[in-house]
């Protein structure tokens, strides 16, 4: 018998959320299909892709990201290679060194290398902060004050600071509100909830519904963004409608199969390798499982997963 396709087609949508200004913007989301499912409708916006730098530099990266930044000597230098690095679309900027249980910068530091990085490139920008949730209640409205006219992504509110971060973002200065929980549909859902209540935009929310590097409970990952795909389209929950952002570089950079030297596991291959391995599949699982944009460090890893995206969007 000859096979009969039956497009599935949704009446709802994922919200479209334009992060950037001027000629440089990116726009993530506005798909009514699951992902990458182009026979059922053409995609609006396929996924997009930021590469991460740090305001404590190259300390700490590989040997082959390392290579990438050579002669980069400034926060600024950084930035503009990371901007123009094959494939990306936006730069994210983490903030790690304002981590209180770390470096424990000052804000008035952090808040310099912002300034640095912003005056340095004019793609869209994603700032991230440390981490911890008081210092972040304190860091990211300064943050999105510094941005105002920039139009950036500012990650994370959770539920522990979303009234500091949310309405200083999204209400005071007019940037785009990343919204983060703990890899659960109910949370993702709540905390949407809450921030809208506060009064932003539900269009000007994007989720960080958490993630894992594969291999590590990455199955969690997986069902959630179904289970949040499936009730934005299927069920048409408002609530559920916004985009995905996954940092993907902080989880497989931080697992041993990309941080055990070749001396301690000489079986295991060449350590950038395996950064560079886990970086990809983890990415093009979380694409596949529901995130409209995912953040990645290395290079190639950046270059692969554009491939991809092309390849199937």
């Amino acid at each position: 018998m000859p096979f009969n396709q039956k497009p599935q087609k949704f009446n709802a949508k994922i919200n479209a959320v334009t992060i950037g200004s001027g000629d440089k913007t990116v726009t993530i989301g506005g798909d009514c299909t699951f992902p990458f499912y182009s026979f059922d409708a053409e995609s609006e916006n396929c996924p997009k892709i930021g590469v991460e730098i740090s305001d404590m530099g190259l300390e700490g990266v590989s040997e082959g990201i390392k290579a990438y930044y050579e002669g980069a000597t400034t926060m600024a230098d950084i930035a503009k290679k990371a901007a123009a690095m094959e494939g990306a679309d936006f730069v994210a900027l983490i903030l790690e060194g304002g981590d209180p249980n770390g470096v424990n910068k000052s804000i008035d530091e952090l808040i310099a290398v912002v300034k640095e990085v912003a005056d340095a490139v004019d793609c869209p920008l994603v700032v991230e902060g440390c981490k911890n949730v008081e210092k972040d209640a304190e860091l990211l409205p300064k943050v999105a004050e510094a941005l105002q006219g920039r139009n950036a992504l500012i990650l994370s509110e959770k539920e522990e600071n979303y009234k500091a971060i949310g309405a200083a973002a999204g209400l005071a200065y007019n940037q785009i509100v990343g919204a983060e929980s703990a890899v659960d549909i109910n949370l993702a859902k709540q905390l949407n909830v809450v921030t809208t209540q506060l009064g932003v935009d539900a269009k000007k929310i994007v989720m960080n519904i958490g993630s894992a590097a594969v291999g590590y409970g990455y199955e969690y990952v997986v069902s959630t963004m179904d289970r949040i795909k499936g009730a934005a389209l299927g069920q048409n929950d408002n609530m559920l409608q916004m985009p995905i952002i996954t940092p993907v570089s902080a989880e497989t950079w931080n697992v041993k199969e990309a941080m055990a030297s070749e001396a301690d596991m000489p079986a295991w291959g060449p350590q950038d390798e395996r950064g560079i391995d886990m970086e990809v599949e983890t990415a093009a699982a979380d694409l596949a499982a529901g995130s409209d944009a995912v953040i990645l460090r290395h290079p190639e890893s950046v270059k692969t997963i554009s491939k991809l995206i092309k390849a199937l969007a």
